[in-house]
């Protein structure tokens, strides 16, 4: 089992940045790409960012990409999203996930076995 816990959400205003931390318990962590969803109030999880296993590909929701990166350090079992020029739109709960499966599917919210509590991100405008 893994475990996941976000951190580095908070208050941005619009334009700003913000790094989002995601550190994952065990010792299997490299064997375990690792996804960025966010949820804003009333709507549903969506796919915001992807890495493989090694950390040589990443995979991004059309709305973030150029303004976010994803990268992971497999040594410290922790997965990052810079999150640059944020849009009130961004505001949401950000949760990390792994999924453990031969296959890779960056963006199907069920190919992930594992969750983390989720942090906020709130951009004013």
């Amino acid at each position: 089992q893994v475990q996941l816990v976000e951190s580095g959400g908070g208050l941005v205003q619009a334009g700003g940045s913000l790094r989002l931390s995601c550190a994952a318990s065990g010792r299997t962590f490299s064997s375990y790409a690792v996804g960025w969803f966010s949820q804003a109030p009333g709507k549903e999880r969506e796919f915001v960012a992807a890495i493989d296993r090694s950390g040589g590909i990443a995979s991004y929701a059309d709305s973030v990409e150029g303004r976010f990166t994803i990268s992971r350090d497999n040594a410290k079992n922790t997965v990052n999203l810079q999150m640059n020029s944020l849009k009130p739109e961004d505001t949401a709960v950000y949760y990390c996930a792994v999924q453990g499966r031969s296959s890779w599917y960056p963006s199907r919210i069920g190919a992930y076995d594992y969750w983390g509590q989720g942090t906020q991100v709130t951009v004013s405008s």
